[in-house]
């Protein structure tokens, strides 16, 4: 009977990943890719409220855990990506830190907006 089910959950885990794999490929259409389920999507408008939200969340979380002073300046580019519990936000950030010229991030902010959480993923600061 064990051998009986440990087969069944096999063949049910094979099934679950070839289907992750054909969700996974894109359609060519009129010369485009589709965005499969899991692909960064580009953000359309940046200065959006719930954008420019995440972009201030993310510079406020950092600041608090690195004791930093970091000022949003601008977000300059924006993906997300949907997740099967919520979406990510992948921000290039421009941020000053008092008197020191800006400098650029690139920060992901992991959100659930159904239960309005938010979560600090990654936080890098790139060379200039």
């Amino acid at each position: 009977m064990a051998l009986k089910s440990l087969s069944i959950l096999l063949f049910l885990t094979l099934l679950v990943q070839i289907s992750f794999v054909l969700s996974d490929v894109s359609a060519v259409v009129g010369g485009q890719k589709a965005v499969g389920y899991g692909e960064w999507k580009p953000i359309k408008d940046l200065n959006a409220t719930r954008v420019q939200d995440i972009a201030l969340f993310a510079i406020a979380e950092h600041n608090k855990e690195a004791k930093a002073n970091l000022v949003l300046q601008s977000v300059d580019e924006g993906e997300t990506q949907e997740r099967v519990a919520g979406l990510n936000y992948r921000l290039l950030l421009t941020a000053k830190d008092g008197g020191v010229r800006p400098g650029r991030y690139l920060t992901v902010v992991f959100v659930k907006p159904w239960w309005n959480y938010r979560k600090l993923t990654s936080f890098i600061k790139l060379l200039q």
